[in-house]
């Protein structure tokens, strides 16, 4: 990867020109979040390739990679790679963005692991934090950028990706709050591709406050079993709500994140908003019957909140009930 020698290059036309070298990005998987994003850079020109398995490679390439979205579909015919392609020619990428449930991640890393270079920018997508400490293992931490999105979307049998409302937003930075040369590149080179970009310089504490809403809106939906709106309209629900909501809160506090005033009115509204349809995604995976991410999602932050003395019983109410569930799917 000598072509980004010191991290410098100039913009032009829609992308970060590395001395005349357009930046390469590998984005692993192509479901609802490495689809969406994925897919509107590509189809604003940036190089990007899609990291899949077979099943959805022959997918792609019977459909094209087809977005629903209120802020206009997009119909991209997707640069491809299988994990075995990679293998057989391994070739490396200037940033690997990682999109794959958080329960496909030790298998998701051996996939792309001759994807990484030296220089590489690893930016993972998952919700929660272990996983940080689960690709500085493999990668070292150097390597791994912090990041998080917020989007509303899903994927349809025909491999469709749709998104269930007006939240498009790619959050990313460096984990020790510097703004580098690098994160300034892949800043230059997200901007403009019909989502929001937002280059954080806490992206730690960002990561945290999107963790703390989507474990309590996890928590809500899937103990309850119904949308926010339903939750509420029950008597008894807002209480539970503002309960589940206040235990998330404190284990963030003690673990140096506690939400900003701004941030906790915000989920607040949004998770007791009377008829609001809003599920979690791990709750539409198990109206489904699919994997969950209970452990990432709500037993890391349960474990995390036992090191400070923090109890969180309705949080671990519903941990127990998805872990029971989860015992029962077929992998």
């Amino acid at each position: 990867m000598g072509r980004m020698v010191g991290w410098r290059g100039r913009v032009r036309g829609v992308g970060w020109v590395w001395y005349g070298s357009v930046m390469r990005i590998l984005v692993v998987g192509a479901g609802a979040v490495g689809g969406y994003f994925g897919g509107r850079l590509a189809a604003t020109g940036r190089d990007v390739t899609f990291l899949v398995r077979a099943a959805r490679r022959e997918q792609l390439e019977r459909t094209g990679l087809q977005i629903v979205d209120t802020y206009g579909d997009v119909s991209v015919v997707p640069k491809l790679l299988t994990a075995e392609e990679l293998k057989g020619r391994p070739q490396t990428f200037d940033v690997v963005m990682v999109s794959t449930k958080a329960y496909s991640l030790e298998a998701a890393m051996e996939d792309f692991a001759p994807a990484v270079g030296a220089e590489t920018m690893v930016l993972p997508l998952q919700n929660g934090m272990r996983q940080l400490e689960v690709l500085d293992a493999r990668f070292g931490a150097d390597r791994v950028l912090g990041g998080s999105v917020q989007i509303i979307g899903d994927m349809d049998a025909e491999g469709r990706i749709h998104s269930l409302g007006k939240l498009h937003d790619l959050n990313f930075g460096e984990r020790d709050r510097r703004v580098t040369e690098r994160i300034e590149a892949l800043d230059a080179v997200v901007r403009g591709a019909g989502f929001e970009a937002n280059l954080k310089t806490d992206i730690v504490a960002a990561m945290w406050q999107k963790w703390t809403l989507l474990a309590a809106m996890g928590a809500m939906t899937c103990l309850l079993r119904g949308s926010i709106g339903a939750v509420v309209a029950t008597p008894g629900g807002l209480e539970t709500a503002l309960a589940i909501i206040a235990e998330c809160t404190a284990i963030a506090a003690a673990n140096g994140y506690a939400p900003d005033a701004g941030f906790q009115e915000v989920m607040t509204k949004r998770l007791t908003e009377a008829g609001s349809p809003l599920t979690a995604s791990m709750y539409r995976d198990l109206q489904r019957g699919g994997r969950v991410e209970a452990d990432h999602i709500l037993g890391d932050l349960l474990e995390r909140g036992r090191r400070h003395g923090v109890e969180a019983p309705l949080v671990r109410a519903a941990y127990v009930q998805l872990s029971m569930y989860a015992a029962t799917v077929k992998v």
